[in-house]
């Protein structure tokens, strides 16, 4: 299957992204990107500056043509919505109308709300420098604004609409925690494995003087112990670290890896094998 037929039959159905005479081409190729990255597709622009379908758009929009080729261009902002059931318009500022302004992931979940029964819905965007007029914002059903840093509150349109996206991706998952892959399981040690691996570190610690001055080393071992229980090791990690030990109990820096095997590790010659040509322990 080919690339842009696969990433259309991935994508999901939701709420119409309506960019209102917006000036950069390459900013709407950023805005596709943004919506494809979170499962929206339908892109509207209203009296975009520049000519569109346009080259400078599809650089920007980042393998997200399938959108760019669908989008739909309107004259006017009320023949863009004329078809939608409920529209949300984002702002930056105060506005003074009698309609409810939401958070965008409130906003996110009365979207997909909507959506779920059957309702066709859209969210308006206005232009780079000026954002959305009182006349354009007049014709949503609600605000959407964002808890943003005050004394550094502007958004280009690819961010606001990368936000909105994501609230809406994100109403749609099983839970709000999901991720897109997650880490191995890992059995959880036994309490036997556990304190197996105390005793070699502390029988390690203790042929390195690591106890001074002895009377505190009932202390330092329960200090040590409360340390190591904290993680909740896996009985792979714990593998991992005895062999560590392993490692430290027969190398050190007189004798390291590489060097020959330390006494107590070398292995027997066989009886029949010349000293000479006997492999080292290392080989």
């Amino acid at each position: 299957m080919a690339g842009t037929d696969r990433q259309r039959t991935l994508i999901a159905e939701g709420p119409a992204i309506i960019l209102v005479e917006p000036q950069l081409p390459e900013n709407i190729g950023m805005v596709a990107r943004a919506m494809a990255n979170f499962g929206l597709a339908e892109l509207r622009l209203v009296k975009p500056r520049e000519e569109f379908p346009n080259e400078k758009a599809r650089s920007a929009a980042s393998r997200a043509d399938h959108i760019i080729d669908a989008a739909q261009v309107f004259e006017d902002l009320p023949s863009a919505i004329k078809d939608l059931n409920f529209v949300y318009a984002t702002t930056a500022r105060e506005r003074d109308a009698f309609k409810q302004v939401r958070g965008p992931v409130e906003a996110g979940v009365v979207l997909r709300q909507r959506f779920n029964s059957g309702e066709r819905t859209g969210i308006l965007f206005g232009r780079e420098r000026i954002g959305l007029n009182n006349d354009e914002v007049s014709l949503a059903d609600e605000l959407v604004t964002f808890p943003v840093n005050p004394a550094f509150s502007s958004l280009n349109i690819a961010q606001a609409v990368l936000l909105m996206s994501y609230e809406w991706m994100k109403s749609g998952l099983e839970k709000h925690t999901d991720t897109a892959f997650r880490g191995p399981e890992l059995a959880p040690a036994s309490k036997d494995q556990l304190q197996g691996f105390f005793n070699h570190l502390e029988e390690a610690l203790q042929a390195r003087g690591y106890f001074r001055p002895m009377a505190r080393k009932e202390i330092m071992v329960n200090n040590l112990r409360g340390v190591l229980t904290r993680p909740g090791f896996s009985d792979s990690e714990l593998k991992l670290l005895r062999g560590v030990l392993v490692s430290l109990d027969f190398f050190s820096p007189d004798t390291p890896r590489g060097a020959g095997a330390p006494e107590g590790r070398k292995r027997a010659k066989p009886i029949d094998e010349p000293a000479n040509e006997r492999p080292t322990d290392d080989e």
